[in-house]
């Protein structure tokens, strides 16, 4: 039996980018569910033997091979017997980078077939064969590595954005399921260049298939999305607000996507114009924007909402210092006679005032 460290780890370790946090993916060769079973790993994978290690819970997968028998990335059969080599498993792996091992040990040299520390050097996103193309998930995630890496100067390789072409013109692309989809449109946003990857999706056709309500224009401006927040759900409301969705709720149910996500979309679509003209507004209609918002109870919730509007240029400042004002009433020195009431003559108060202050 032979452990090689894989992929992503190895990877960033060359790259120079690898982290305390980067996850560890090992290969074993020549070796069983039994033996490893018997050495107190626990079994995780349903489709193919996976294995946690007792201690570190690092991932442990038996070497495999892979034969396509149906449609999608689900439609395969697999191989794990102790026949299969290092060499194979990494065959079937995506692009070149992401198919360098070493022992686990980390003293022997890497075990590099398809010239992924090549690519490396050259910066290239290159697949490792043809069957690339058996697999649609790795539309999104070239996507991603291209958005994530595209600090680094890395590019796709031509002959692997043609070969994602040929994959939407065929009709693979359709067999992504919007939980996967989302999975990676999720992952992407969190990198410095969220843009990139919707730019690949473009290129390559996949994004009229992926999102049909959305349409491509010149209008699109998704360097909007490259302002460094790595905050998920502010990049997904950006998106959307870039696109001039009318309907979020059907792109959110077409992606499955969770409710957090599709309400910070839909509050920053529905208040961006009273943010962006924060201090002409009515005393009443800025005390229901922080209501309607939940800005004096879900602060986390709130200031995602401020961060996405000082994105789209919006001056925050005043919408921050009136919201501390708010939250200083002291509910105690009210009359008590009708609560509810009291407090929201305070607020408007408090709100007047300032406005006043800013004249």
């Amino acid at each position: 039996m032979e452990i090689f460290l894989v992929g992503g780890a190895i990877r960033d370790q060359i790259l120079g980018v690898a982290t305390e946090t980067t996850e560890k993916d090992y290969v074993v060769v020549g070796s069983s569910p039994e033996e490893i079973l018997s050495l107190g790993y626990r079994q995780v994978g349903k489709e193919f033997p996976v294995f946690l290690h007792p201690k570190t819970h690092d991932e442990y997968a038996l070497a495999r091979i892979e034969r396509k028998v149906g449609s999608g990335y689900t439609g395969f059969e697999f191989d794990t017997s102790t026949t299969v080599t290092l060499e194979q498993d990494l065959s079937r792996r995506d692009l070149t980078i992401n198919a360098i091992a070493q022992k686990k040990d980390g003293n022997g040299s890497y075990v590099d077939p398809y010239g992924g520390i090549e690519d490396i050097k050259k910066k290239k996103l290159r697949h490792v064969s043809e069957a690339f193309s058996e697999d649609p998930v790795r539309i999104l995630r070239t996507a991603r590595f291209a958005s994530r890496f595209s600090n680094l100067g890395f590019t796709i390789d031509d002959k692997t954005l043609q070969l994602i072409k040929k994959m939407v013109a065929s009709g693979e692309v359709d067999a992504l399921t919007p939980e996967r989809v989302f999975k990676e449109i999720s992952l992407s946003m969190q990198t410095e260049s969220p843009s990139i990857f919707f730019e690949v999706l473009i290129e390559s056709g996949a994004y009229e298939r992926l999102f049909p309500m959305l349409e491509v224009s010149n209008d699109n401006n998704f360097k909007l999305l490259d302002q460094s927040i790595e905050l998920p759900e502010v990049t997904f409301s950006l998106w959307l607000y870039n696109q001039k969705l009318q309907n979020i709720e059907a792109l959110c149910d077409h992606l499955r996507c969770p409710r957090d996500f599709q309400q910070i979309a839909e509050l920053v679509s529905e208040w961006h114009h009273l943010a962006m003209n924060f201090l002409s507004f009515s005393p009443h209609a800025i005390l229901n924007f922080y209501l309607k918002n939940d800005g004096l109870r879900r602060h986390r919730r709130f200031q995602l909402i401020l961060t996405a509007f000082d994105c789209l240029g919006i001056n925050i400042k005043p919408i921050i210092k009136l919201l501390e004002l708010l939250k200083s009433i002291q509910i105690s020195k009210l009359a008590n006679i009708n609560i509810a009431e009291e407090i929201v003559q305070e607020r408007l108060s408090i709100i007047t005032r300032f406005l006043d202050s800013t004249k």
